[in-house]
């Protein structure tokens, strides 16, 4: 399985990270059946949820969202990559579809969100990623140095976008969808396969 595009290699001088099954830990709708909302077929995971969807369980007010939480790999030193080649069909938007998660009870929620609006990939609402993410399949690298307290993203091998990060005591990473905030499609949907991660110490 291969995406177009750049032959860079982030994950140069990496050791991949064993991932078991039961490390991917689905969060969807409480309100409806999984299956309803994400479907994991021939090694592709594809994640949906609607605008007017339940939050994942009834004791959050968050908004709706289909997601991987990658659990048992929680990290909090060293250099850690999240690889993944992802998928979001034309209409989606309004949607996180990877993001660093910090530990629960944190200042802030999150390091890094990748938002789509409208085919852009953005960190947040805010610098565009890559300009056209729409209908292709890619290779997605975040790389997170805890030490120096940055994320760096790579789109099919080629760096796109740094930045510092305000640090916190732990992180995780996850995909799939999660509503945000403004200009929302009423359904968004992104698509996962081939997801590892690596690190270095």
């Amino acid at each position: 399985f291969t995406a177009a595009g750049g032959s860079g290699n982030p994950t140069a001088g990496f050791q991949k990270v064993h991932l078991a099954d039961g490390d991917f830990q689905v969060q969807s709708p409480y309100n409806v059946p999984e299956s309803q909302r994400f479907q994991y077929r021939d090694g592709v995971r594809t994640f949906w949820v609607h605008r007017n969807d339940k939050p994942f369980n009834t004791a959050t007010h968050t908004n709706p969202r289909s997601e991987v939480r990658l659990r048992g790999h929680d990290y909090s030193s060293g250099v850690w990559q999240f690889e993944g080649y992802g998928y979001v069909p034309s209409g989606t938007s309004g949607v996180s579809v990877m993001q660093i998660h910090n530990e629960e009870g944190a200042a802030h929620s999150t390091v890094l969100m990748l938002h789509v609006y409208d085919g852009v990939l953005r960190f947040y609402s805010g610098a565009a990623v890559e300009p056209d993410i729409y209908d292709r399949w890619f290779r997605l690298n975040v790389m997170h140095d805890v030490g120096a307290s940055t994320v760096a993203v790579y789109v099919d091998g080629e760096h796109k976008f740094s930045t510092s990060v305000t640090p916190s005591e732990s992180y995780y990473f996850k995909f799939g969808v999660y509503m945000q905030h403004h200009d929302q499609s009423s359904c968004m949907e992104s698509r996962w396969t081939n997801v590892t991660l690596y690190t270095k110490h």
